[in-house]
């Protein structure tokens, strides 16, 4: 597949809200506001907060490869942090603008530079204190550690957390790669989709007859199923 052609597939719709949010283990209705916006109040006083990330296609489409990638890196702002939609979408127009970027949570500029800028902004826009504002780089850095980036900086690859508590070093079994298993979660290495192993786990199969089956370590296996079944739980 050419260069030409990937950049294409990584902005082509392919992930419904529901399936990205089982992905990214964020509701549904946070994820679909982020993306499209959302309408609170009366039917006297209405009031809409604009979305945060511009989709690729149109809502029914869903979310494309780099909206994923989007979405996980505002996870990190949003579900630890609750800074208010507004507060996050004026640090980003803020990063976007210094950095001369037109889509800052997917670029490579952000992981080098922006993050220091966009946590600059959020400190004086909402009085977070310097260490609350290192709490959040750190934490921001450990979600852009889990996107792999090709030599021009898009990104190619992700790993998305497979537990709720987040940590730097925390394992990273699975992957999502638009260009394996019609960009399907995946077992490292393989293209073996998470999906199917945690199908057959509530089907019988032990973790030892999955791991004989598809020469994958049990510890692997138990993680991408830990991550498929919290994450439909949570649905």
């Amino acid at each position: 597949m050419s260069a030409i052609d990937f950049d294409v597939l990584r902005r082509t719709p392919a992930y419904p809200f529901a399936e990205a949010a089982h992905y990214l283990n964020v509701p549904y209705a946070t994820l679909r506001s982020w993306c499209v916006g959302t309408t609170y109040g009366s039917k006297g006083d209405k009031h809409r907060f604009p979305n945060v990330i511009n989709l690729d296609g149109e809502p029914q489409d869903g979310l494309s490869f780099l909206n994923l990638v989007e979405a996980h890196v505002l996870t990190a702002i949003r579900r630890h942090h609750r800074i208010p939609l507004p507060k996050v979408r004026q640090a980003l127009a803020y990063t976007s603008e210094r950095l001369g970027i037109e889509r800052p949570l997917a670029h490579a500029s952000f992981q080098t530079d922006g993050v220091d800028l966009l946590v600059e902004k959020l400190g004086k826009l909402i009085n977070v204190s310097q260490s609350g504002q290192l709490e959040m780089a750190t934490l921001l850095r450990a979600y852009l550690k889990r996107i792999k980036r090709d030599s021009s900086g898009l990104p190619v690859k992700l790993y998305p957390f497979t537990r709720m508590s987040v940590t730097e070093d925390a394992p990273a079994p699975v992957e999502i790669n638009p260009r394996v298993a019609f960009g399907r979660p995946v077992i490292v290495g393989s293209a073996v989709p998470t999906a199917i192993l945690a199908d057959r786990f509530k089907a019988g199969d032990t973790l030892v007859d999955l791991s004989k089956d598809y020469e994958i370590s049990k510890d692997a296996i138990e993680e991408a199923i830990r991550c498929e079944l919290d994450c439909r739980k949570a649905a």
